[in-house]
Protein backbone atom coordinates (compact mmCIF):
# COMPACT_ATOMS: atom_id res chain seq x y z
CA UNK A 1 0.00 0.00 0.00
CA UNK A 2 1.09 3.56 -1.07
CA UNK A 3 2.66 5.60 2.23
CA UNK A 4 2.94 8.93 2.73
CA UNK A 5 6.73 10.65 2.06
CA UNK A 6 7.44 14.25 2.70
CA UNK A 7 9.66 16.33 0.99
CA UNK A 8 10.80 19.52 0.45
CA UNK A 9 12.26 22.11 -2.25
CA UNK A 10 14.38 24.74 -2.65
CA UNK A 11 13.68 27.74 -1.56
CA UNK A 12 11.34 29.54 -4.45
CA UNK A 13 12.82 33.54 -3.69
CA UNK A 14 16.29 32.12 -4.17
CA UNK A 15 15.48 30.06 -7.09
CA UNK A 16 13.52 32.99 -8.92
CA UNK A 17 16.68 35.77 -8.67
CA UNK A 18 18.78 32.94 -10.09
CA UNK A 19 16.65 31.94 -12.98
CA UNK A 20 15.92 35.93 -13.77
CA UNK A 21 20.01 36.82 -13.34
CA UNK A 22 20.65 33.92 -16.01
CA UNK A 23 17.58 35.03 -18.57
CA UNK A 24 19.29 38.32 -17.98
CA UNK A 25 22.70 37.02 -18.66
CA UNK A 26 21.18 35.19 -21.91
CA UNK A 27 19.63 37.74 -23.17
CA UNK A 28 22.59 39.92 -23.25
CA UNK A 29 24.85 37.46 -24.85
CA UNK A 30 22.20 36.99 -27.56
CA UNK A 31 22.39 40.99 -28.35
CA UNK A 32 26.36 40.76 -28.48
CA UNK A 33 26.27 37.33 -30.24
CA UNK A 34 24.03 39.07 -33.37
CA UNK A 35 26.28 41.73 -33.55
CA UNK A 36 29.74 40.45 -33.02
CA UNK A 37 30.02 36.96 -34.19
CA UNK A 38 30.61 35.81 -38.11
CA UNK A 39 28.23 33.03 -37.99
CA UNK A 40 25.92 34.01 -34.88
CA UNK A 41 23.59 31.54 -36.22
CA UNK A 42 24.61 28.35 -34.27
CA UNK A 43 25.05 30.48 -31.09
CA UNK A 44 21.88 32.56 -30.96
CA UNK A 45 19.68 29.14 -31.63
CA UNK A 46 21.84 27.75 -28.39
CA UNK A 47 20.89 30.78 -26.39
CA UNK A 48 17.20 30.86 -27.50
CA UNK A 49 16.75 27.16 -26.25
CA UNK A 50 18.86 27.91 -22.77
CA UNK A 51 16.16 31.41 -22.97
CA UNK A 52 13.30 28.29 -22.93
CA UNK A 53 14.76 26.62 -21.01
CA UNK A 54 15.00 29.08 -18.20
CA UNK A 55 11.83 30.17 -19.19
CA UNK A 56 10.36 26.92 -18.32
CA UNK A 57 12.41 26.59 -14.90
CA UNK A 58 9.47 29.39 -13.64
CA UNK A 59 7.06 27.16 -14.02
CA UNK A 60 8.23 24.88 -10.64
CA UNK A 61 7.41 27.79 -8.37
CA UNK A 62 4.65 27.06 -6.44
CA UNK A 63 3.03 28.44 -3.30
CA UNK A 64 2.01 26.29 -0.05
CA UNK A 65 -0.39 28.15 2.36
CA UNK A 66 -0.40 27.07 5.68
CA UNK A 67 -2.58 23.60 6.70
CA UNK A 68 -2.03 22.77 2.73
CA UNK A 69 -0.29 20.20 1.43
CA UNK A 70 0.96 19.35 -2.80
CA UNK A 71 1.29 16.07 -3.86
CA UNK A 72 4.15 16.28 -6.04
CA UNK A 73 4.14 13.01 -9.26
CA UNK A 74 6.83 12.96 -11.91
CA UNK A 75 5.14 11.24 -14.79
CA UNK A 76 2.69 8.59 -12.87
CA UNK A 77 4.94 8.38 -9.84
CA UNK A 78 4.61 9.70 -6.65
CA UNK A 79 7.65 11.64 -5.63
CA UNK A 80 6.63 13.06 -2.37
CA UNK A 81 4.54 15.52 -0.08
CA UNK A 82 5.20 19.33 0.36
CA UNK A 83 3.51 20.52 3.91
CA UNK A 84 6.04 23.21 4.40
CA UNK A 85 4.05 26.02 4.03
CA UNK A 86 6.27 29.35 1.70
CA UNK A 87 7.36 29.80 -1.80
CA UNK A 88 9.11 26.70 -3.40
CA UNK A 89 10.90 25.66 -6.59
CA UNK A 90 10.49 21.91 -7.62
CA UNK A 91 11.00 20.13 -11.04
CA UNK A 92 9.15 22.03 -13.34
CA UNK A 93 8.31 18.42 -15.14
CA UNK A 94 5.95 17.25 -12.21
CA UNK A 95 2.69 17.89 -11.53
CA UNK A 96 1.24 19.11 -7.85
CA UNK A 97 -2.41 18.16 -6.70
CA UNK A 98 -3.58 20.68 -4.22
CA UNK A 99 -4.83 18.49 -0.79
CA UNK A 100 -6.18 20.70 2.01
CA UNK A 101 -5.11 19.21 5.59
CA UNK A 102 -8.14 21.65 7.24
CA UNK A 103 -10.68 20.25 9.63
CA UNK A 104 -14.11 19.90 7.61
CA UNK A 105 -17.10 18.94 8.78
CA UNK A 106 -19.89 16.75 7.47
CA UNK A 107 -22.87 16.34 7.96
CA UNK A 108 -25.05 13.26 6.91
CA UNK A 109 -29.22 13.12 5.45
CA UNK A 110 -31.53 11.78 7.92
CA UNK A 111 -31.34 8.10 7.29
CA UNK A 112 -34.58 5.87 7.91
CA UNK A 113 -33.44 2.69 9.30
CA UNK A 114 -34.75 0.39 11.89
CA UNK A 115 -33.28 0.09 15.38
CA UNK A 116 -32.46 -2.99 17.11
CA UNK A 117 -36.26 -3.44 18.44
CA UNK A 118 -37.39 -3.12 14.76
CA UNK A 119 -38.63 0.66 14.98
CA UNK A 120 -38.41 2.60 12.19
CA UNK A 121 -36.26 5.69 13.50
CA UNK A 122 -35.13 9.02 11.49
CA UNK A 123 -31.11 9.22 12.26
CA UNK A 124 -28.24 11.73 11.04
CA UNK A 125 -25.28 12.54 12.48
CA UNK A 126 -22.13 14.69 12.41
CA UNK A 127 -18.54 14.19 11.52
CA UNK A 128 -15.63 16.12 11.89
CA UNK A 129 -12.52 15.32 9.27
CA UNK A 130 -9.81 15.85 8.08
CA UNK A 131 -6.68 14.36 6.18
CA UNK A 132 -3.88 13.49 7.75
CA UNK A 133 -1.95 10.84 4.89
CA UNK A 134 -2.11 12.76 1.53
CA UNK A 135 -0.81 10.06 -0.43
CA UNK A 136 -3.41 7.63 0.86
CA UNK A 137 -5.97 10.12 0.30
CA UNK A 138 -5.71 10.37 -3.13
CA UNK A 139 -4.12 7.00 -4.50
CA UNK A 140 -6.03 4.82 -2.23
CA UNK A 141 -9.58 6.01 -3.43
CA UNK A 142 -11.21 7.40 -6.14
CA UNK A 143 -12.78 10.81 -4.66
CA UNK A 144 -11.51 10.84 -0.64
CA UNK A 145 -14.88 13.63 -0.01
CA UNK A 146 -17.12 11.30 -1.41
CA UNK A 147 -15.65 8.58 0.24
CA UNK A 148 -15.81 10.11 3.90
CA UNK A 149 -19.86 10.25 3.03
CA UNK A 150 -20.46 7.14 1.94
CA UNK A 151 -18.78 5.19 4.30
CA UNK A 152 -20.22 7.92 6.95
CA UNK A 153 -23.90 6.89 6.33
CA UNK A 154 -23.15 3.25 6.18
CA UNK A 155 -21.75 3.18 9.88
CA UNK A 156 -24.25 5.42 10.97
CA UNK A 157 -26.97 2.71 9.48
CA UNK A 158 -24.89 -0.45 11.23
CA UNK A 159 -25.16 1.56 14.42
CA UNK A 160 -28.65 2.63 14.55
CA UNK A 161 -29.84 -1.12 13.68
CA UNK A 162 -26.75 -2.74 16.64
CA UNK A 163 -29.14 -0.21 19.62
CA UNK A 164 -32.21 0.18 20.74
CA UNK A 165 -33.88 3.37 20.53
CA UNK A 166 -34.51 3.50 23.97
CA UNK A 167 -33.18 0.37 26.10
CA UNK A 168 -36.12 1.48 29.26
CA UNK A 169 -33.76 1.38 31.81
CA UNK A 170 -31.65 -1.34 30.51
CA UNK A 171 -28.55 -1.40 28.95
CA UNK A 172 -27.03 1.06 26.32
CA UNK A 173 -29.69 2.87 23.69
CA UNK A 174 -29.02 6.14 21.36
CA UNK A 175 -31.34 8.29 22.94
CA UNK A 176 -29.97 8.03 26.27
CA UNK A 177 -26.50 7.40 25.66
CA UNK A 178 -25.29 9.47 23.95
CA UNK A 179 -21.84 10.20 25.07
CA UNK A 180 -20.87 6.16 24.24
CA UNK A 181 -23.14 5.60 21.13
CA UNK A 182 -20.56 9.07 20.32
CA UNK A 183 -17.61 7.23 20.93
CA UNK A 184 -19.06 3.81 19.04
CA UNK A 185 -19.81 6.18 15.73
CA UNK A 186 -16.44 7.28 15.62
CA UNK A 187 -14.57 4.39 16.43
CA UNK A 188 -16.73 2.66 13.47
CA UNK A 189 -16.01 5.89 11.03
CA UNK A 190 -12.23 5.64 11.60
CA UNK A 191 -11.94 2.18 10.90
CA UNK A 192 -13.76 3.02 7.64
CA UNK A 193 -12.00 5.65 6.74
CA UNK A 194 -8.47 4.82 7.91
CA UNK A 195 -7.32 3.15 4.65
CA UNK A 196 -7.82 6.23 3.21
CA UNK A 197 -5.51 8.26 5.24
CA UNK A 198 -8.51 10.15 7.06
CA UNK A 199 -8.76 11.09 10.41
CA UNK A 200 -12.05 11.43 12.43
CA UNK A 201 -12.05 13.72 14.87
CA UNK A 202 -15.55 13.48 16.58
CA UNK A 203 -18.37 11.88 15.17
CA UNK A 204 -21.95 12.46 17.14
CA UNK A 205 -25.87 12.00 16.31
CA UNK A 206 -27.39 15.46 15.14
CA UNK A 207 -30.79 14.26 14.65
CA UNK A 208 -33.09 11.24 16.36
CA UNK A 209 -36.74 10.48 15.86
CA UNK A 210 -39.15 7.74 15.65
CA UNK A 211 -40.46 7.69 12.11
CA UNK A 212 -43.74 9.65 11.48
CA UNK A 213 -46.02 6.70 11.15
CA UNK A 214 -44.98 5.36 14.79
CA UNK A 215 -43.82 9.03 16.13
CA UNK A 216 -47.66 9.50 18.28
CA UNK A 217 -47.82 5.47 19.20
CA UNK A 218 -44.24 5.73 20.58
CA UNK A 219 -45.06 9.36 22.13
CA UNK A 220 -48.04 7.71 24.18
CA UNK A 221 -45.43 4.45 25.49
CA UNK A 222 -42.92 7.11 26.43
CA UNK A 223 -45.67 9.14 28.61
CA UNK A 224 -46.93 5.77 30.04
CA UNK A 225 -43.80 4.92 31.41
CA UNK A 226 -42.73 8.01 32.76
CA UNK A 227 -46.29 8.02 34.55
CA UNK A 228 -45.60 3.86 35.91
CA UNK A 229 -41.89 5.71 37.08
CA UNK A 230 -43.05 8.51 38.65
CA UNK A 231 -46.05 6.35 40.35
CA UNK A 232 -43.15 3.67 41.64
CA UNK A 233 -41.26 6.63 43.42
CA UNK A 234 -43.90 7.62 44.24
CA UNK A 235 -44.81 4.43 46.41
CA UNK A 236 -41.45 4.02 47.68
CA UNK A 237 -41.17 7.38 49.14
CA UNK A 238 -44.78 6.64 50.69
CA UNK A 239 -43.83 3.24 52.37
CA UNK A 240 -40.88 4.69 53.94
CA UNK A 241 -42.66 7.27 55.25
CA UNK A 242 -45.94 5.13 56.61
CA UNK A 243 -42.95 3.14 58.43
CA UNK A 244 -41.21 5.86 59.81
CA UNK A 245 -44.95 7.25 61.05
CA UNK A 246 -45.77 4.31 62.57
CA UNK A 247 -41.58 3.65 64.04
CA UNK A 248 -42.18 7.30 65.67
CA UNK A 249 -45.49 6.58 67.00
CA UNK A 250 -44.58 3.73 68.71
CA UNK A 251 -40.97 4.65 70.00
CA UNK A 252 -42.77 7.89 71.30
CA UNK A 253 -45.73 6.04 72.85
CA UNK A 254 -48.25 8.79 71.09
CA UNK A 255 -50.59 5.44 71.30
CA UNK A 256 -50.55 1.82 70.83
CA UNK A 257 -51.99 0.35 67.50
CA UNK A 258 -53.11 -3.06 67.38
CA UNK A 259 -52.80 -4.86 63.79
CA UNK A 260 -56.12 -3.88 62.67
CA UNK A 261 -55.30 -0.12 63.67
CA UNK A 262 -52.11 -0.01 61.88
CA UNK A 263 -53.47 -1.89 58.69
CA UNK A 264 -56.61 1.32 58.77
CA UNK A 265 -53.67 3.56 59.63
CA UNK A 266 -51.64 2.16 56.52
CA UNK A 267 -54.16 2.18 54.68
CA UNK A 268 -55.58 5.76 55.18
CA UNK A 269 -51.36 7.34 54.82
CA UNK A 270 -51.38 5.64 51.71
CA UNK A 271 -54.37 7.45 49.87
CA UNK A 272 -53.09 10.39 51.05
CA UNK A 273 -49.12 9.81 50.11
CA UNK A 274 -49.92 8.39 46.67
CA UNK A 275 -53.38 10.22 45.22
CA UNK A 276 -52.81 13.33 42.77
CA UNK A 277 -55.44 14.69 43.92
CA UNK A 278 -55.56 16.32 47.71
CA UNK A 279 -57.43 14.51 50.29
CA UNK A 280 -60.74 15.62 52.15
CA UNK A 281 -60.48 15.55 55.66
CA UNK A 282 -63.40 13.72 57.28
CA UNK A 283 -64.08 13.87 61.07
CA UNK A 284 -64.42 10.36 62.38
CA UNK A 285 -66.52 10.98 65.92
CA UNK A 286 -67.17 7.31 66.45
CA UNK A 287 -64.44 4.19 66.82
CA UNK A 288 -62.90 1.72 64.70
CA UNK A 289 -65.14 -1.17 66.08
CA UNK A 290 -68.37 1.17 65.71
Amino acid sequence: MLREKQMSGVNGWVMMAVLIAAAAGTVAMLIRTGKDAEHPFPMMIALLVALGLEFVCLFGCTVLNPNEAKVVQLFGSYVGTMKEAGFWWVNPLTTRRRVSLRVRNFESSKLKVNDQDGNPIEIASVIVWRVVETAEALFNVDDYEQFVHVQSESAVRILATSYPYDSHGEGMSLRMSVVEIAHKLRDEIQERLTTAGMEVIEARISHLAYAPEIANTMLRRQQANAIIAARQKIVEGAVGMVEMALDLLSSKGVVQLDEERKASMVSNLLVVLCSDRDAQPIVNTGTLYQ
